[in-house]
């Protein structure tokens, strides 16, 4: 299993962990290019790029995530708002190694088949889920499907992988549903992702004992909650 810390975009910077925007009086954490090679320097192999701003639709960071993709210091999967083939087929050309669809893959089947087709191996499908079922519009839309379901209507296409993010356990945003992930490892027939829930090296040494192929982190790397180096040493792939 490999880790996989998140930069994530808001108006051209990298706001603070649990910051709505870049400028609600913390300081940004620095250039968005250079905490990309501050975890390629700590020793992680993958970056998450979310360009929050597309994934909002309150604007795009998309020629700032495509100087990040070409640095090429550290491979890159793209996240946030990614619509469009054509928008796949240029970040794929900068050189990221896999692009997240969300709610168009989910919603257009025929579509996700034939961008999987066309880029096999570097399409993942991102959903979040909440008792089992799908939910997307930012958890307020939970579709009558249940995961498992959506798992099955998968089958056959040549994914990269299944990105599943899950609400934490508790009040306190920590906690793994160890459980539903490795029911769901058992199902994929890709690689499962996992986000969400992720505090101590053992909650990483649990998802890598049940099958998950990577787990994608957020602030608990960026508060020193999670040892970085000690996670990149044991996960950084």
């Amino acid at each position: 299993m490999i880790a996989i810390p998140t930069i994530e975009l808001r108006r051209g910077h990298c706001p603070q962990p649990g910051q709505a925007t870049a400028d609600e009086g913390a300081a940004p954490l620095g250039s968005p290019l250079s905490v990309a090679r501050l975890w390629a320097h700590a020793g992680f192999q993958r970056l998450q790029v979310i360009d929050a701003d597309a994934e909002s639709g309150q604007g795009s960071n998309a020629a700032l995530v495509e100087n990040i993709v070409r640095d090429g210091v550290i491979e890159v999967q793209v996240s946030g708002g990614v619509q469009s083939t054509d928008e796949i087929e240029r970040l794929i050309d900068a050189g990221a190694v896999s692009v997240i669809v969300g709610i168009r893959g989910i919603d257009e089947p025929r579509w996700l088949a034939s961008v999987a087709e066309s880029f096999p191996g570097q399409i993942v499908l991102g959903t979040d889920v909440r008792e089992r079922r799908v939910v997307t519009r930012g958890w307020v839309r939970s579709l009558p499907l249940d995961i498992f379901d959506l798992l099955d209507s998968l089958g056959g296409l040549p994914l990269g992988g299944v990105l599943l993010s899950a609400p934490a356990l508790n009040e306190h945003r920590t906690g793994v549903d160890l459980a539903l992930l490795e029911e769901v490892a058992e199902s994929c027939d890709f690689p499962l992702l996992a986000a969400g829930g992720v505090s101590t090296m053992n909650d990483l040494r649990a998802l890598e004992h049940r099958g998950v192929a990577a787990a994608v982190l957020g602030g608990t790397l960026y508060t020193g909650e999670l040892d970085a180096r000690a996670v990149a040493q044991e996960f950084g792939g």
